[in-house]
């Protein structure tokens, strides 16, 4: 599975980014998808989602302010980020669990900016 996101960008405080993460290759294989991200000293996880989105889970910091939802006819993934935040700041990297060994695939990493 090879995955690439895009929509990353740089924002005011408060406003609001789509990321998007597309995934070719065994994409009927997929189990979980996810968005971690990657600031300074820091790796977070931000959100999960099965493949059939009925498990999501989202970190502390970011629920009630992110969604994270999928397209499995488009096999896209997707994190809304609404009334972001300076400390959101950081590359976000999309990831897949996939086939039966569960193997991880990693997208390239989009960077995301929130100025205060």
């Amino acid at each position: 599975v090879q995955l690439v996101e895009s929509g990353g960008g740089l924002v005011q405080a408060g406003g609001s980014l789509r990321l998007s993460c597309a995934a070719s290759g065994s994409t009927f294989s997929i189990k979980v998808m996810g968005w971690y991200r990657q600031a300074p000293g820091q790796r977070e996880l931000v959100a999960t989602i099965t493949s059939g989105g009925d498990r999501i889970n989202y970190a502390d910091s970011v629920k009630g302010r992110f969604t994270i939802s999928r397209d499995n006819a488009k096999n896209t993934m997707y994190l809304q980020m609404n009334s972001l935040k300076p400390d959101d700041t950081a590359v976000y990297y999309c990831n897949a669990l996939w086939g039966a060994t569960m193997v991880r695939s990693w997208g390239q990493g989009t960077q995301v900016t929130v100025s205060s």
